[in-house]
């Protein structure tokens, strides 16, 4: 029987790990606990095409609409086209769903929630049918990947090898590298970056979505879509409005940063949702912490970094370009999201790459072959701060050649582990390389989109686009 390590207990881990396991695989999942991913942080929903006046053709073109016409048009209707499959998936294990909303650029009302608080649900439910199942939790950080000769026979936990025929990484995105992000603190991109130094390719990495309504008070929290879906308004402090608050992120983010910019405080208004604290439970809880009765008061919002829509280049099924290392949900990237990921489309990705993966893995029927002496490359994490200072100041919303190239010297001086060093460098050299703007990477140098950059960046130690 084939052994499966799958490293990351968030949604897109823990639907490969039952899937996986019903046929028949010995799975093995490593991670620091369902609360520590982002999965479990997701607060609005899922999308699904499946309502009586939605199609699968709508979804597909609000996605490239989105995307800003990068996404890679197969992988989009791939995707979407099992999504019945994913929700009749999530149903088989018992979960329920209780509204359906609308959020930015979607055409149709297709986001399933429960009570705003969607990844929390379903990642407790995925990892009770995971335990059942008889999957092998390790509660860890797997801190390197053994890679030799374009192989990988597995990961180093506290500086053992565990040897896996196949690999999966499920560990997320990069956001943790940016000042300012609501998401997983543990997101820093250090497996990423190993796979890219020992010969694994990364692409988009320049594309990082910054989430419109983030709010930094004691903690940073994310004000989710669906409180500007079910009608909270985004005004300045003349209470003027001023942007649809529906556009897609990248749009909307940018009209607040516009704003701030100005010397504008931006607030959402949120006060005319009736039954606030019965729709949006999390929200309001932490909010009324801070001191903000949102069914009163206007709620002080800014963009905030969210989720990382480059990640390790996979195919179709989610091979990467080292042999039996695959990638899946946020940590991977295949053209499904393009230039800017539209709303709940993460979780629909993260189900059914979890999914294909299973299937991948049943066709590509991995035996490791005899593993020779790997070093375990793990190393002091170094100044962290240093690098979410660089990130936010040089690679945030609004980008320019001069901050990317101050951005690109001042990293190379940081002491840092150099697995973050090699990937945070691909995400300034790809965001220079890229002379447009598009979707989330906004260039204040060159503002338009151009024909000629409607391709991936592709990034092995240097950009290539």
């Amino acid at each position: 029987m084939a052994r499966i390590g799958i490293i990351g207990e968030g949604i897109a881990g823990l639907t490969a790990s039952i899937s996986l396991a019903r046929k028949g695989f010995e799975v093995t999942l490593i991670g620091k606990g369902i609360k520590e991913t982002n999965s479990y942080l997701a607060q609005a929903g899922i999308a699904f095409p499946i309502l009586e006046g939605d199609s699968i053709r709508s979804h597909v073109l609000d996605t490239i609409k989105a995307g800003r016409y990068l996404n890679n048009e197969e992988v989009v209707w791939n995707v979407i086209s099992k999504s019945s499959e994913a929700y009749d998936f999530l149903l088989s294990l018992g979960l329920n769903f209780e509204e359906n909303e609308i959020e930015g650029g979607h055409s149709f009302p297709r986001i399933f929630t429960i009570k705003n608080e969607t990844g929390k649900h379903m990642t407790k439910l995925l990892y009770l049918r995971a335990k059942e199942l008889g999957v092998q939790f390790i509660k860890g950080f797997a801190s390197s990947l053994a890679i030799e000769e374009g192989n990988c026979y597995g990961v180093f936990l506290n500086g053992e090898l565990l040897k896996f025929d196949a690999t999966i990484l499920a560990t997320g995105g990069y956001t943790a590298l940016y000042k300012f992000t609501a998401g997983s603190s543990l997101n820093l991109g250090i497996l990423i970056g190993d796979a890219l130094m020992k010969g694994a390719l990364a692409s988009n990495l320049e594309f990082i979505q910054f989430h419109p309504t983030g709010f930094i008070g004691k903690d940073v929290k994310l004000i989710s879509e669906a409180v500007r879906g079910a009608g909270a308004k985004l005004i300045n402090e003349d209470g003027e409005r001023f942007i649809n608050e529906l556009e897609p992120r990248d749009i909307v983010a940018r009209a607040i940063y516009r704003q701030i910019q100005k010397g504008k405080k931006v607030y959402l208004d949120a006060t005319k949702i009736e039954d606030f604290k019965e729709k949006f439970p999390q929200i309001y809880m932490f909010l009324t912490k801070e001191g903000i009765n949102p069914e009163k008061d206007l709620i002080p919002v800014t963009p905030i970094a969210h989720y990382s829509i480059g990640g390790l280049r996979v195919d179709l099924y989610y091979r990467t370009n080292v042999e039996n290392l695959y990638a899946i949900g946020e940590t991977a990237d295949n053209g499904f999201h393009g230039a800017n990921r539209l709303a709940s489309n993460s979780l629909l990705e993260c189900v059914i790459s979890g999914l294909e993966v299973a299937r991948t893995i049943v066709r590509d029927n991995p035996r490791v072959k005899e593993v020779k002496e790997i070093k375990d490359t793990t190393q002091e994490l170094g100044d962290i701060e240093s690098v979410k200072e660089i990130l936010w100041n040089y690679a945030g919303i609004v980008r320019s050649e001069k901050g990317l190239k101050e951005g690109l010297r001042k990293i190379e001086r940081i002491e840092v582990d150099e697995r973050i060093k090699l990937l945070v460098r691909g995400i300034l050299e790809c965001a220079l390389a890229r002379r447009e703007s598009r979707g989330v990477h906004y260039r204040e140098d060159y503002p338009f989109m151009k024909k000629e950059f409607e391709r991936f960046s592709i990034f092995d130690g240097r950009c290539l686009l």
